[in-house]
């Protein structure tokens, strides 16, 4: 509750939630992808096609991590920091965020990655 009404009926905190479902879901999607894509592709393609995209679903699945993890601190404000109670799994989560960021390479690596190995398909007569 928060000024008499629940807290969901507060516009902002709609908004950061459907900031966080709209991240996740993408994330989602992404993941089912290439999921997809290495049990339908032979071992050799799969080497060929998805070691950028599989670096840039990394990157990506870190930085919405930061992001809900800010925005689930901002919903529940002080009980977010505390080990217990309403907010401890919230306290988890910011805590541990960082640990998939640089586990397998940071973030900055695995872009640079997927960038890579994005470019080796791109027509070399191009101007980018």
């Amino acid at each position: 509750m928060v000024f008499g009404k629940p807290l969901i009926s507060q516009p902002v905190i709609r908004m950061k939630l459907a900031d966080m479902a709209s991240q996740i879901e993408a994330v989602h999607y992404n993941l089912d992808a290439i999921t997809y894509q290495m049990n339908n592709l032979d071992f050799k393609m799969q080497n060929i096609l998805l070691g950028g995209p599989v670096a840039l679903l990394k990157y990506r699945a870190t930085r919405v991590g930061w992001d809900v993890a800010d925005h689930a601190a901002q919903i529940f404000g002080g009980r977010a920091i505390t080990r217990t109670g309403m907010g401890k799994r919230t306290e988890r989560f910011i805590k541990s965020v960082k640990y998939a960021a640089i586990l397998a390479g940071s973030e900055e690596i695995m872009a640079d990655l997927g960038i890579r190995q994005s470019m080796r398909f791109f027509d070399k007569k191009s101007k980018l």
